[in-house]
């Protein structure tokens, strides 16, 4: 890099920085969380503890934004005066050191300008995850389990916080279903990258031969939608079913029909909540799992006419994988969306999925 080079690159970077601060909503999200930090500073700020909660949430959610691009934004100012400093002083010298801080400045900047690409409708917001066994018994129930640690691994990973909001038991081990609410900065934005079919090759322990097997398991993910977006849901077209919570529990949850189970007739959704004691409370987050399930069925219709309408047709359904996991007679996980690629079966498998959603985000932009 040339004196001349690095005069581009710097105002490249302040260029993208002042972008970046734009569409982050830095200033606003500042002012947001100093009026947190003063309603925090009141004697009976905790007297309300949910609100008190839901502030907490929000002023973790804005120093999430605000610290990193802080960080990045005084590299760049550092980086600015130092070019400044060489160019003016002609030290050919420093030119290495200047590399080297740009390369560092580079990878921090690209990691929050992957947030520009989550300017979805919903990206910024919570969302459900629901993970299915696909058919083929307890193969595939134990392939969902296997998913469900992945996710739950991942989750942690990038500082979400999920809680099971209803679970079935496979009949003999896995699961044959569970739904995650996951909550945390674009919760949403980055878990659709997941939704779709999963394909796992293996030899299975459940075979006494040692056979290899191949299991599917189907992710849907649907987000978190607010109380001002209408759904018209008719009490007339619900059938509300009671049972009692499955899996661990204490004195209470397994003794009383708490869980609450809710299908919508005319379109056969079936949302289930079984996380609290309180049937009333199941029956709140399975209302919101309803509404956004609903919201997202109506966005997929439109999806669709207007597909028809460019004469595009997409496969659904069981043929529509987007991931292979293939453990043997090789060890490889194969993103078929963008064909992104990994023999480091282990560590996905623990969660390192960044590589795949990353690259999905970018590739469906």
């Amino acid at each position: 890099m040339n004196f001349e080079e690095l005069a581009e690159v710097s105002d490249e970077l302040l260029e993208r920085t002042s972008s970046l601060k734009s569409f982050l909503g830095v200033a606003g999200r500042t002012a947001e969380m100093e009026g947190i930090e003063t309603a925090m500073s009141a004697p009976d700020f905790w007297d309300k503890k949910e609100k008190a909660q839901e502030l907490m949430a929000k002023l973790s959610s804005c120093r999430n934004i605000i610290e990193p691009f802080r960080k990045v934004e005084k590299s760049v100012g550092d980086f600015h005066a130092l070019s400044e400093l060489i160019i003016e002083s002609e030290d050919e010298s420093m030119l290495a050191e200047a590399d080297s801080e740009l390369e560092k400045i580079s990878k921090e900047l690209a990691q929050l300008e992957l947030v520009s690409f989550l300017s979805g409708r919903f990206d910024k917001s919570n969302a459900y995850i629901s993970i299915h066994a696909g058919a083929g018994g307890t193969e595939s129930c134990d392939w969902a389990s296997m998913l469900m640690r992945m996710y739950r691994r991942w989750f942690e990973r990038r500082g979400f916080h999920s809680e099971i909001i209803d679970s079935q038991a496979g009949e003999e081990a896995g699961i044959k279903s569970v739904t995650f609410f996951v909550s945390g900065d674009f919760a949403y934005g980055y878990c659709k990258a997941e939704a779709g079919v999963h394909r796992l090759v293996r030899i299975s322990p459940f075979d006494s031969n040692a056979r290899r097997h191949t299991s599917f398991a189907s992710v849907d993910v649907f987000p978190e939608i607010d109380d001002d977006i209408e759904i018209e849901i008719d009490e007339k077209d619900l059938r509300i079913d009671t049972y009692r919570s499955s899996g661990a529990g204490g004195q209470h949850v397994n003794t009383t029909d708490s869980a609450i189970r809710i299908t919508h007739i005319p379109t056969g959704t079936i949302v289930a909540c079984q996380a609290e004691r309180s049937q009333h409370k199941n029956r709140s987050t399975a209302m919101r799992m309803l509404r956004a399930k609903l919201f997202e069925l109506q966005e997929q219709k439109k999806r669709e006419e207007a597909d028809e309408i460019r004469g595009e047709k997409t496969e659904m359904g069981w043929g529509n994988q987007i991931r292979s996991y293939v453990l043997q007679p090789y060890q490889m996980v194969k993103d078929l969306r963008t064909g992104i690629e990994t023999g480091n079966t282990g560590a996905v498998l623990d969660g390192d999925l960044d590589q795949f959603v990353e690259a999905w985000l970018k590739h469906s932009k």
